[in-house]
């Protein structure tokens, strides 16, 4: 069990505005920046802080890099982390491999997400997920078929993550919360508002939105290239990305 110098964030302060913006990375705990597409701490701390109390019993059923399952341990919530890919899986049980003072309840399970059947209805008190972004980033390299984020046509991959959504309200309590960050992309130039399609599959099957948030990025990759790139082919980079909060009322 290894003892982290760094437990906590240092100044953390929670949001108050619908504009988010985390210019250096948290480190804290076992954070890991390398995982490529994981979701910043501060971005899970806010919203486990916000949407859930001690004790609760939380999902994230990509849990990718295991961002969440750390927060979760930190700050005393129970979590059923679930992932396609058996290698998330072993870096969140790596992750975890620290001391704190609290002891939640956290189960790591490979899983499909578009499949929860290992959930009863109603079960859950908060979800947070961060879905891959069509085929933006294939964590997978088409080794596992049934990977979203091997799905290059984003109807198709909206359709598909459309099941995930089905089951996540499936599980969620009554009044509840589900938290979604997704970005948008370009493809032959044109901005192609993915965020927005996958906003709508909520929608249509019962949640409402409660916030829409505005994350600013930073230090993405190859930034350099791309701010030539678009000089030349007159295009604009995309550098936020849309944290939906949902809620299911009943």
């Amino acid at each position: 069990m290894a003892k982290i110098k760094l437990l906590n964030p240092e100044n953390f302060e929670q949001e108050c505005t619908t504009v988010w913006s985390f210019i250096r990375r948290g480190n804290w705990a076992t954070h890991n920046s390398k995982y490529r597409g994981n979701w910043a701490p501060e971005v899970v701390r806010n919203l486990i802080l916000r949407y859930s109390n001690e004790s609760d019993y939380l999902l994230d059923p990509m849990i990718g890099g295991g961002t969440t399952a750390i927060e979760c341990k930190l700050l005393n919530r129970n979590l059923l982390a679930l992932d396609i890919n058996s290698n998330a899986i072993e870096l969140t049980n790596q992750a975890l491999n620290f001391e704190s003072e609290f002891n939640p309840k956290i189960k790591l399970q490979l899983n499909d997400a578009r499949n929860l059947s290992i959930l009863k209805d109603k079960t859950i008190d908060f979800i947070l997920n961060h879905p891959p972004y069509a085929d933006i980033i294939k964590y997978s390299e088409k080794q596992i078929a049934d990977d979203l984020s091997n799905i290059h046509d984003l109807e198709k991959f909206c359709d598909e993550y459309e099941k995930v959504i089905k089951e996540l309200y499936r599980v969620l309590k009554p009044n509840k919360y589900c938290a979604i960050l997704i970005g948008d992309t370009r493809r032959n130039k044109m901005y192609q508002p993915l965020a927005f399609m996958v906003m709508q599959r909520f929608l249509q099957n019962g949640f409402s939105l409660r916030e829409d948030i505005i994350k600013h990025q930073h230090n993405c990759k190859a930034t350099g290239f791309w701010v030539n790139k678009s000089k030349e082919a007159n295009f604009l980079l995309i550098m936020h990305e849309h944290l939906f909060v949902f809620q299911k009322l009943v």
